[in-house]
């Protein structure tokens, strides 16, 4: 943790003499992912203040983490004592709002839901304005057991929307599969192995090796039993279930 040593050694950019001060983490924002952060950090051995609520100076820290919508990331931001590292947590949002800070972002690409948040083996979004900020957004990262991963501003909203797909999105496809499953009498713990082992057979293999199923295979039949029942059982998922179909025949090159 190199640049967070540096900042031990060096408060404010100026030498101390004697023993250096214990250097403070200050997280901005108490919800999902402020809170979360703020126990993982105690966790890694860094002396932390807060989280904090609005209205929040971070004087006490040196290295300021705002974990705000990023709505709130400007307004939040000027009102940071000067001095300061700031950095927010936003996946698509640039380092312009945290403007004239020396800035950095610390994106994890992690899933935070209340009362959990690991982040140990995912990886962190990071990008500063310089690359003492840009070096403290790593080391944070690297001391939660994140890999750091720069990510231009030019490429925070695709980034995001990477994010978005892979984890929100999942989720509402498999509550349109869970609706679908019980009008059979079957439970979401039942479809719980099988979103597993596709996950992971996509991490090991790639989509087009992952890929199984009937619309992979080409059993246009077997799709279009399916696509009546949706029809009779929820029509307002036929719209979703047209879209996927034909999205993964062309992750399979099937022929339509």
């Amino acid at each position: 943790m190199r640049e967070l040593e540096r900042l031990d050694r060096h408060h404010n950019g100026s030498p101390l003499s004697g023993d250096p001060p214990a250097r403070v983490i200050g997280v901005i924002g108490a919800g999902r992912l402020g809170t979360g952060l703020r126990d993982a950090l105690a966790a890694a051995g860094h002396t932390v203040d807060g989280p904090h609520g609005r209205g929040a100076t971070g004087e006490a820290a040196d290295v300021v983490l705002l974990a705000v919508p990023d709505g709130q990331i400007a307004a939040a931001a000027a009102l940071i004592a000067p001095g300061r590292l700031v950095g927010h947590c936003s996946g698509a949002t640039t380092l312009e709002p945290l403007h004239p800070h020396e800035a950095f972002s610390l994106h994890p690409l992690m899933t935070v839901t209340p009362g959990h948040a690991r982040f140990a083996g995912a990886a962190a979004a990071v990008a500063g304005t310089t690359d003492r900020a840009r070096c403290t957004a790593s080391d944070l990262a690297t001391s939660l057991g994140m890999t750091p991963v720069e990510v231009a501003d030019e490429h925070r909203a695709a980034y995001h929307a990477a994010a978005s797909v892979a984890s929100n999105f999942l989720v509402t496809l498999q509550a349109a599969a869970e609706r679908l499953a019980a009008t059979a009498g079957v439970d979401r713990e039942h479809l719980v192995p099988l979103v597993r082992a596709s996950v992971e057979n996509w991490a090991a293999m790639g989509p087009e090796r992952a890929l199984t199923g009937p619309v992979a295979r080409g059993d246009h039949e077997t799709v279009a039993r399916q696509r009546a029942q949706i029809a009779e059982r929820a029509p307002d998922l036929l719209p979703l279930f047209d879209e996927l179909v034909a999205a993964t025949k062309r992750v399979g090159a099937v022929p339509a």
